[in-house]
């Protein structure tokens, strides 16, 4: 599998796997009528102005299988809320439920995190569902509980997890470590 830097032309891939693992990772945790109404068509649009407008400050990364398919990715940038220590933020990452447990996340927030260190970002804040068991991959990196929120999806609440890492030179030691 091959991690790179995305494009425009990745919108509709990365669409698709937006879509599609919301579906599978959400499955019995939020409501099938909200996952069911998910388009890759609605997703589309925004992963291009992504791409296009805020990508230097904003990587995406992708995870593309030898046949060329994204089959995963992650965005990383600037904290959004100013609620936290962190400067940094893991916007999101998403991998196919086919192609987990190869170590695809991880060496998509290795590179991830190598774009933050690169603009001079020194901690990183991620979101999680409380149910999501995916947080357990978050937690295995060693992050600090920052707080928790509820969140509305679907007209239904739930809650969010905050983890923060305050050094993110001490994270990409971890993360490297795991993938040795």
């Amino acid at each position: 599998m091959q991690i790179r830097r995305a494009t425009k032309e990745d919108a509709l891939g990365i669409a698709k796997v937006h879509v599609e693992s919301w579906k599978e990772t959400y499955e019995g945790i939020i409501s099938q009528d909200y996952l069911a109404s998910l388009k890759i068509e609605d997703r589309k649009p925004l992963w291009e102005k992504n791409l296009s407008e805020t990508a230097d400050l904003s990587p995406v990364f992708v995870a593309v299988n030898p046949g060329g398919e994204i089959v995963g990715f992650a965005s990383f940038g600037k904290e959004r809320t100013g609620k936290f220590t962190a400067d940094g933020e893991l916007y999101a990452i998403y991998i196919l439920k086919a192609n987990q447990r190869r170590k695809l996340g991880l060496r998509l927030l290795r590179e991830g995190i190598e774009a933050l260190l690169e603009q001079n970002y020194t901690s990183m804040l991620v979101w999680v569902l409380k149910q999501n068991h995916s947080r357990l991959f978050y937690e295995s990196l060693q992050p600090n509980k920052a707080g928790e929120e509820i969140d509305k999806i679907g007209g239904q609440e739930y809650v969010e997890l905050a983890y923060v890492w305050n050094d993110l030179k001490s994270l990409k030691q971890i993360v490297v470590g795991k993938l040795i």
